[in-house]
């Protein structure tokens, strides 16, 4: 038995001493890095998605000569892991489409930068990818400009209730409707409803006023008059909430066939009720938004359906967002479901004094459901983070948000000094007031939804 023994530990530590090999190898870094064979890649599956003409960053990252200039700049902010840009903690919550660059790549870069950037061999540089142009998500069917809007520049928050109408030759099913900003700069979020009309109750979805400034214009009921979106004999249409969002670093979300989407009446209107603008700078710009529609051959099964917790939403906030200057404050916001969801994405939001989230379900038998965890807040990345498969929480369960707020002079992004009082002021969007949300995308659970993956390929 003795002899068998160590036969069967020597057969294990030959096995272990293979596999450490094995990783050794995988991550030994070559002895001369350069951009055609290491680095090109890298970026390829990194950066280029917004670091390429149209894609929404300031510089690009496709040849050489572009890696290079920035070459010191790549190393600090992949080091730092502030680019890619991921606030979620990897290792709290796995998600679809992780933006998370792995040790070795980080490594890669630097090792190129502290050896003088070197070019390579041009025949082995890969082919770059094949990137759809004005979306992030694929090659829409159809494309609906929003009304061009001037900005001014040095202009400050703007809040808009804006109408996008559209007629189509009959009832349609889309999958995604995707607001794509003119200039990502100035668009700081939309959120958008779909008004559904009975195609004999309007006969002209077209009339009506396009933008109505909603600080210095009117009330919502004299902006709806100067839209226009009542039906002829003024009723008013169905409003189906929250079809079309956007929010810096977000993606529009594809969930597989059958889960989400919408069915598009042949006549009616995207009312944009909340498109934001923020600071233009020195210069002025004219933003000429659009929307991508992504059309579907079926209809959707299972329509999503979401709910908030915080501000403005289903739970209030504990204590109330009231950050005093120069204080540090934590608050959290919670809610028991009644019956066991399914959840699909989540989505977290701060304005410029947030710190840090944190958002768990406390399920009845005592344990904990990670969802996410963001250490360290970021005003400019947030976004619809969905699970790689449906989470599913029993009815029973708290789902609780906890957020950290920074209204000291330490916080780099706070908009006063010497800081002041800042609140939620009512549900204000503006980025001086704050907000704390946390917004869950979810279907009525069924058997079997945790084992649906939900990483559609785009």
């Amino acid at each position: 038995m003795r002899l068998k023994s160590r036969k069967y530990l020597s057969i294990c530590l030959v096995l272990f001493l293979l596999w450490q090999t094995s990783c050794d190898n995988k991550n030994r870094l070559p002895d001369n890095v350069t951009f055609t064979e290491h680095i090109a890649p890298v970026l390829y599956a990194n950066c280029t998605q917004c670091h390429r003409p149209g894609g929404g960053a300031h510089f690009n990252l496709i040849t050489y000569a572009d890696a290079k200039n920035y070459g010191a700049s790549l190393a600090f902010v992949t080091r730092e892991r502030m680019m890619p840009p991921w606030p979620a903690d990897p290792h709290y919550t796995e998600f679809a489409g992780e933006k998370v660059m792995s040790e070795h790549d980080i490594r890669l870069i630097e090792k190129w930068v502290a050896d003088g950037m070197a070019e390579g061999d041009a025949a082995k540089l890969p082919k770059m990818p094949d990137y759809p142009i004005g979306s992030l998500v694929g090659k829409p069917d159809m494309r609906i400009k929003v009304e061009p809007y001037y900005l001014s520049a040095n202009s400050y928050d703007k809040f808009l209730l804006v109408k996008v109408p559209y007629e189509l030759p009959s009832d349609t099913y889309v999958s995604l409707v995707e607001f794509m900003p003119g200039n990502g700069n100035a668009v700081h979020h939309v959120n958008g409803d779909l008004v559904k009309y009975e195609f004999d109750k309007k006969k002209n979805v077209m009339e009506g006023e396009r933008i109505v400034d909603m600080v210095n214009d009117s009330t919502i009921k004299q902006a709806y008059e100067k839209l226009k979106l009542a039906n002829d004999d003024g009723t008013y249409p169905v409003l189906q909430k929250s079809v079309v969002n956007y929010l810096p670093g977000t993606y529009g979300q594809i969930y597989p066939e059958g889960i989400g989407g919408y069915t598009l009446p042949r006549k009616g209107v995207f009312l944009l009720n909340d498109l934001h603008y923020g600071f233009t700078k020195d210069k002025a710009i004219w933003d000429s938004s659009y929307i991508n529609l992504f059309f579907s051959k079926t209809a959707p099964d299972r329509p999503v359906q979401e709910f908030q917790l915080g501000t403005i939403g289903i739970s209030p906030v504990e204590p109330d967002l009231v950050i005093q200057p120069n204080t540090e404050k934590k608050v959290l916001s919670k809610f028991t479901i009644a019956n066991d969801i399914s959840v699909l994405t989540v989505n977290p939001h701060m304005h410029l004094l947030g710190k840090s989230f944190k958002a768990y379900a406390l399920q009845p038998n005592g344990d904990t459901i990670r969802l996410i965890s963001i250490p360290k807040w970021d005003f400019n990345w947030q976004y619809f983070y969905t699970f790689k498969k449906m989470v599913k929480i029993p009815k029973g369960s708290t789902i609780v948000a906890e957020g950290v707020y920074d209204n000291t002079k330490k916080n780099l992004n706070n908009p006063f000094s010497p800081p002041r009082l800042v609140r939620d002021n009512n549900g204000s969007m503006k980025a001086t007031d704050e907000m704390f949300q946390f917004i869950i995308t979810y279907l009525p659970y069924k058997q079997g939804d945790e084992n649906i993956s939900l990483e559609v390929k785009r």
